[in-house]
């Protein structure tokens, strides 16, 4: 008789902030693992804590986002090694802090490629296999500020805007196919995003009403595991998602404005 084999759940961004918390969750619910991320010595230190913790296996690709071939690299090693991928998890993402003008556009043409390009990429090369196989789920992180203007955010608001309505489509489209595809609605979460971003002086870190990421890990699995559309992490954001529905975008533009300005010292 065959030993059981775990399914296998494929997280990016999962050295740190919610991918990582997103990894742990699945290894406590007995998952295996593909951990991705572009910090090599992390990743397989990460892998090497799920194994011994947790009993399972967790693979360690080390590949870079940022680059427009990571993406089939990452589905080549995951096919050379014989897994199945039985969960996508795209997190992997990053933003650029300031004001469009004074913004540097390389660096925003880098996170076009990393929250848009390559999240399309690898959902359309696992996708595939899932639609072969009449199974399997997506979870997408995208943001409060995908349905929300965010000034001093333009680019980021506007990757994530595109992963929230690529995944709303996506999940009408994949209806009776036995998939589904979840969007997870984090607001401002207490990880090194907003540090990379160079928005450590930001008003929203310096008053530090952040979101826990354990817990909008949490609310993300609940969410796939329900086969939910998509989910808003934490009353507080669930409050200000009903109200952005009825405010017009011109004021929370102007509200997001003041929350998200540098504070003088």
């Amino acid at each position: 008789m065959s030993e059981k084999k775990n399914k296998t759940a494929l997280v990016t961004g999962a050295s740190s902030g919610i991918g990582y918390e997103l990894a742990k969750v699945f290894a406590e619910n007995g998952y295996d693992l593909i951990l991705v991320s572009r910090h090599t010595n992390d990743i397989n230190e990460i892998a090497g804590k799920f194994f011994a913790g947790y009993k399972i296996r967790a693979f360690a690709i080390e590949k870079d986002l940022f680059e427009p071939n990571a993406a089939q690299e990452i589905y080549d090693e995951v096919k050379r090694n014989d897994f199945q991928v039985d969960i996508l998890v795209n997190d992997a993402g990053q933003g650029v802090y300031g004001e469009f003008v004074n913004t540097s556009l390389e660096d925003e043409l880098k996170i076009i490629q990393l929250n848009i390009s390559s999240l399309v990429s690898l959902t359309k090369l696992f996708l595939k296999d899932m639609v072969d196989r009449q199974e399997g789920k997506i979870l997408n992180v995208a943001s409060m500020v995908s349905k929300v203007p965010a000034p001093w955010q333009a680019v980021y608001a506007g990757t994530k805007a595109f992963v929230y309505n690529f995944s709303q489509s996506l999940a009408n489209e994949l209806k009776g196919n036995n998939i589904t595809v979840t969007a997870l609605r984090p607001g401002a979460t207490d990880t090194d995003f907003f540090h990379k971003a160079g928005a450590d002086n930001s008003k929203i870190v310096q008053e530090g009403d952040l979101a826990d990421p354990a817990q909008v890990a949490l609310d993300g699995y609940k969410a796939l595991m329900e086969g939910d559309t998509t989910v808003v992490s934490g009353f507080k954001n669930k409050v200000m998602d009903k109200v952005s529905n009825v405010v017009p975008d011109s004021i929370l533009a102007e509200k997001m404005y003041k929350d998200s300005k540098p504070v003088a010292h």
